[in-house]
């Protein structure tokens, strides 16, 4: 790259987060009905309810976190990150980040600190889960990306991103457990009382 393309790529790094800070100031000031979860991908905005099905298994992912690395685990559901491509300003059910991490000068979280993401699909967003938010992740190189799908009684786990994209996903299917031994996070994730929609 050169210095120009270099200046170029940040300058639209720059437009892309005010674009999502506009975003997100404005959704801060709508009547977004309680229980809802809101988050900017792919420039288009998404809000999905949070369902006790949807919870149940979120809860399970950070009780096994804490259960692994302590309380003072830098542990995150439903807070903004932002991750590469135009207009992510993604709000992961689960994201575990590096010991180290911290704020950037705005107080966002930087894709760069993420070591872990687990999304519960929702009906009316599972796309997302599958596909955008699939390749923001391997393209941001997050290590290990868990998609649980109560609606299809199974879990995918993406890991060794390289080039945009994870290689071959192993499918879990409920009741038997996720082996994430191996890996940045290495632990194991009990899936025997996730509920199924």
């Amino acid at each position: 790259m050169t210095v120009l393309e270099d200046r170029i790529a940040m300058a639209d790094a720059d437009a892309n987060t005010q674009r999502l800070d506009d975003w997100f100031e404005r959704l801060e000031r709508m009547p977004v009905p309680e229980g809802f979860r809101v988050e900017v991908v792919g420039g288009n905005v998404f809000m999905t309810p949070q369902r006790n099905t949807h919870w149940q298994i979120i809860r399970a992912f950070l009780w096994a976190l804490d259960d692994r690395f302590g309380r003072d685990v830098k542990v995150f559901s439903d807070v903004r990150i932002d991750f590469p491509g135009h207009g992510n300003g993604f709000c992961p059910d689960v994201a575990l980040l590096k010991d180290s991490a911290k704020p950037d000068d705005t107080g966002h979280w930087r894709h760069q600190d993420v070591e872990f993401v687990a999304e519960v699909v929702s009906q009316g967003t599972a796309a997302n889960d599958y596909g955008p938010k699939r390749t923001a992740y391997a393209t941001a190189e997050v290590p290990v990306y868990v998609i649980a799908d109560p609606y299809q009684g199974r879990c995918l786990i993406h890991t060794d991103p390289k080039d945009g994209d994870y290689a071959e996903p192993v499918r879990v299917d409920f009741g038997t457990d996720i082996d994430l031994t191996g890996t940045v996070v290495d632990l194991v994730v009990k899936t025997d009382a996730f509920p199924r929609d």
